[in-house]
């Protein structure tokens, strides 16, 4: 029989996600301190709520240049492998993540994989990863839904024509996985 693909994400979704309780948490907002050792007091309620993995949104420094109001978007990511100092230190992260595990809930962070900070380090260590415009320059990313089009000016695009970036972004992800002992990513 000849092999097809499938796009049903409970076909190739790990057995503790497909019937699981998802609980998006927005560090920054949740408490008033907006740190992972605030939210962290809350992991027991939230247990008992039936959560059975917490998602949690961008959790990596915000990108300065060009930023979006005085906070700026947890989307504009200025370094891939730090935690925003804002929310505290990676070992308080580690900590948070050690927490929900002991309580049996695993956790998964927000990965931004189509743009990045136009601060982050990449832009100037590899600037071959962006797309170009025309005249070979890094641009605002540009969205594209149907006829709509958005410019998000806080934001440069990943060009994955380079498999370079393919390489740089996977050594991002593991280092998660490795140094924190994340569950998994839910993917921008």
């Amino acid at each position: 029989a000849p092999h097809t693909e499938t796009t049903n994400p409970q076909a190739t979704a790990p057995e503790w996600a497909k019937k699981a309780v998802i609980y998006e948490v927005n560090i920054r907002q949740y408490t008033p301190e907006g740190t992972f050792n605030a939210f962290a007091q809350h992991l027991p309620r939230l247990k008992e709520m039936g959560v059975d993995i917490l998602w949690l949104m961008p959790i990596h420094p915000i990108g300065e240049k060009n930023r979006k109001g005085t906070l700026g978007s947890y989307y504009s990511i200025k370094d891939y492998t730090a935690t925003n100092p804002n929310y505290g230190t990676i070992d308080d992260f580690k900590k948070l993540v050690d927490e929900a595990h002991q309580l049996g809930m695993k956790v998964i962070i927000d990965w931004v994989a189509n743009h990045s900070a136009w601060d982050n380090n990449w832009v100037s260590e590899h600037p071959e990863w962006y797309k170009k415009n025309e005249k070979g320059e890094i641009h605002a990313y540009t969205y594209k839904s149907g006829e709509n089009v958005e410019y998000w000016t806080d934001v440069v695009g990943f060009d994955f024509d380079n498999k370079a970036l393919w390489q740089g972004m996977t050594d991002a992800m593991l280092f998660w996985v490795k140094q924190t002992d994340i569950d998994g990513f839910r993917c921008d």
